[in-house]
């Protein structure tokens, strides 16, 4: 198949898992020099965090790709279902990525909520993490039921 023939959610979703593995090899780099440099040989919680999540959701595109090419629902409905999933993946690492960079904490639970030196409100992180569940788990269940009807499994 060429790729001129995916359909944009397949597409979007297969350039996002090379962005996300692109970035956790930029992570690495960033995670390596800070352990070379640190009296500990540790690099920054978040720095970590960001390496790994990247690379995570590099193959989960993948499989968001897959089951994307496999639905049966519209090309429309898929490719809102793949960019609710790339949004938030790409938004975890892009905090991630943040909190590493201003090293200000090692749990961005913990309250007050501080990004730098601002303190952000407690709903606001709260907000995000509801919108990041429901859409994250929302979209991945209408496509896997896609793919389930798809494959004649449903």
């Amino acid at each position: 198949m060429e790729t001129g023939m995916l359909n944009q959610s397949v597409a979007w979703a297969i350039i996002f898992s090379g962005v996300f593995l692109w970035v956790g090899m930029l992570t690495g780099v960033w995670k390596y020099y800070q352990i070379r440099h640190s009296p500990q040989a540790r690099a920054h919680y978040y720095v970590d965090i960001a390496h790994r999540s990247s690379l995570l959701y590099a193959p989960a595109s993948l499989i968001i790709a897959v089951l994307a090419y496999f639905s049966v629902w519209s090309e429309g409905l898929n490719l809102i279902f793949v960019l609710i999933n790339l949004f938030f993946f790409s938004f975890s690492i892009l905090s991630y990525v943040l909190y590493g960079w201003l090293k200000d904490t090692t749990n961005q639970f913990k309250q007050p909520h501080q990004m730098g030196r601002w303190h952000l409100p407690k709903w606001m992180l709260s907000s995000a993490m509801i919108f990041l569940v429901i859409g994250e788990l929302g979209a991945t269940v209408g496509l896997l039921l896609g793919t389930m009807r798809g494959l004649g499994k449903f």
